[in-house]
């Protein structure tokens, strides 16, 4: 009588746990949808600031920022144009059901690609904001901190930025739950590839975080490494040590430690940051590098700087393929179902 009855407390008890847990789900999915929803209303003034600079510069009515030609300047705002584009559709297609059915390979990269790209910006853009200093190494976004840009435009800019990087924020674990439940469940150890990216992601970020700290072993012009420079590297650094600590993490769990979810989100964050804003630097340095522009001077030397940022995109790019390959440690013999 008494196993009967412990058997049915624990029956009950189970109910309990699993009907909370599912009201837990709702609220996290409902908070989530609202969050894609307020991210693609908040990236919609920058999308149409863009393509004002565009047809303005190519009608002489708006100035080419500093640095660029015509050409170059109509090419680079017209990419972001395009970007945010597909940050307002990706936020859509988190919130609405159509997006359940979209091909996941793509909508990863698209979510993975914005994701690293804005959780690096959202800081950066705070504190920038904060200190009120003007970029004009030409090294921060790619010509969006132009002196030249009215007060009201920064203001939106910043605020597209950080709408649309807390809605993703948001908006993408709640998806990606909702849709591969599977991927939060714990990974097993890195392969030897996954150990190598996790080894040499750790060694850009602490370049990085050195120059950051006012390091200037690498530097061709130490005057040129003003306040934002640094702390974007910063910035930058201290997520791709982030990568490198998730992506080898799982390998080392333990129960009672950090939840089996978090580094998965955690290395998914960081290998992004590291392929999205490498990714996005790399051929702008290797244009200072061949064109020279008289305006634009990089603190970095340029050999150095466009070595650091190949092996960033490579390093992300591998931590992204190891999380999403190596088998689930909860699920031993059964291989996670691919996305579809």
């Amino acid at each position: 009588m008494i196993r009967g009855l412990r058997g049915r407390r624990n029956a009950v008890v189970a109910l309990r746990d699993t009907v909370a847990e599912g009201h837990r789900a709702d609220r996290w999915d409902r908070m989530g949808r609202l969050a894609a929803y307020g991210g693609s209303a908040a990236m919609a003034p920058y999308a149409v600031i863009k393509v004002s600079w565009v047809v303005g510069s190519l009608l002489g009515l708006a100035p080419v920022g500093a640095g660029f030609g015509l050409a170059e300047w109509v090419v680079l705002n017209t990419v972001t144009v395009g970007m945010a584009v597909i940050g307002i559709a990706l936020g859509l297609a988190l919130a609405r059901p159509w997006g359940m059915r979209l091909p996941g390979v793509p909508l990863l990269f698209c979510a993975w690609v914005g994701a690293g790209f804005l959780v690096s910006m959202l800081p950066y853009a705070v504190a920038d904001s904060l200190l009120s200093q003007p970029d004009t190494s030409g090294s921060g976004s790619g010509g969006d901190s132009d002196p030249r840009m009215p007060g009201w435009e920064a203001a939106l800019i910043q605020f597209g930025f950080i709408g649309m990087g807390l809605g993703l924020t948001l908006a993408l674990p709640a998806y990606l739950r909702r849709r591969w439940p599977e991927a939060f469940t714990g990974r097993g150890p890195p392969s030897p590839l996954g150990r190598a990216a996790v080894a040499l992601g750790a060694a850009v970020g602490l370049m990085w975080l050195y120059w950051s700290a006012g390091g200037t072993a690498g530097l061709a012009h130490p005057d040129e490494g003003r306040t934002p420079w640094r702390l974007l590297c910063g910035i930058c650094g201290t997520w791709a040590l982030v990568a490198a600590f998730a992506v080898a993490r799982p390998g080392r769990e333990r129960p009672g430690r950090l939840p089996r979810w978090l580094p998965s989100v955690l290395g998914w964050l960081g290998s992004g940051s590291l392929f999205a804003w490498s990714g996005w630097k790399l051929p702008f340095t290797l244009y200072v590098a061949i064109a020279s522009p008289p305006d634009v001077v990089l603190p970095e030397r340029l050999g150095l700087a466009i070595t650091l940022h190949l092996c960033a995109v490579l390093t992300g790019g591998t931590m992204m393929w190891t999380l999403t390959r190596t088998p689930s440690r909860t699920a031993p013999g059964v291989a996670p179902a691919p996305p579809t």
